[in-house]
């Protein structure tokens, strides 16, 4: 499964990242993004409310069950071997972090899960990719522009590294260009408001944005 998802990750290239949306409205959001031809999505714990961690825990539930095979699942904001446990328990693929934390990434390993950590230098990147990490996430990718992508890469180019924070259809080219795998999208793609007012056939139209964006370049 491991080898499997990391070949859907560098294919579809696009991570949604899915904040505060669960229950049913999850489930009809990812039909508007697979409907726009985003195949990933990542729902993240809530580090300020533990109590909304079993809500994070069911919608990657639902989504395993309701669209197995179809969508890649995946936990995010994923900052402790608790957490680990509990997005794999509740049947995640892969984990997300905002930082580089190796007991994180070992224990996502362990799980035969695929790892996903967050950096910014070179130092913390290479410390990611030497504990296991499948791909390493800069972040946040839009304050730093996909120049800073492509200078990493000049002598990074062994890591695999997705682009997070700030990123759209505006600039996801952009990224894929400079040389990133991938990008995570949250709040450019994933509309609270339009998700809160059953507007989902918009988000369908910024996805198939988002993906032509990557396709493109």
């Amino acid at each position: 499964m491991n080898e499997a998802l990391i070949e859907k990750i560098l294919e579809s290239k696009i991570v949604a990242i899915v904040r505060g949306v669960y229950g049913d409205d999850c489930l009809r959001l990812a039909e508007a993004l697979m409907a726009g031809g985003v195949k990933l999505m990542e729902v993240t714990f809530d580090q300020n409310s533990p109590e909304k961690w079993l809500l994070t825990a069911d919608a990657v539930s639902r989504l395993k069950t309701n669209f197995a095979g179809a969508l890649g699942v995946g936990a995010g904001t994923v900052t402790s071997r608790e957490l680990v446990g509990i997005a794999a328990d509740a049947g995640a693929q892969f984990m997300i972090s905002p930082d580089t934390n190796p007991e994180v990434i070992k224990e996502t390993k362990k799980r035969g899960l695929v790892s996903t950590p967050g950096a910014l230098t070179p130092t913390e990147i290479l410390t990611a990719h030497n504990c296991g990490a499948d791909f390493v996430k800069i972040f946040p990718a839009g304050s730093l522009g996909a120049g800073y992508i492509k200078a990493v890469r000049a002598p990074l180019n062994n890591v695999r590294l997705m682009a997070v924070g700030g990123v759209s259809s505006a600039n996801a080219g952009e990224f894929i260009r400079a040389g990133a795998c991938g990008v995570g999208v949250g709040g450019n793609l994933v509309d609270k408001m339009k998700i809160a007012a059953g507007l989902f056939e918009d988000i369908t139209e910024e996805a198939r944005r988002l993906c032509e964006s990557v396709k493109e370049a």
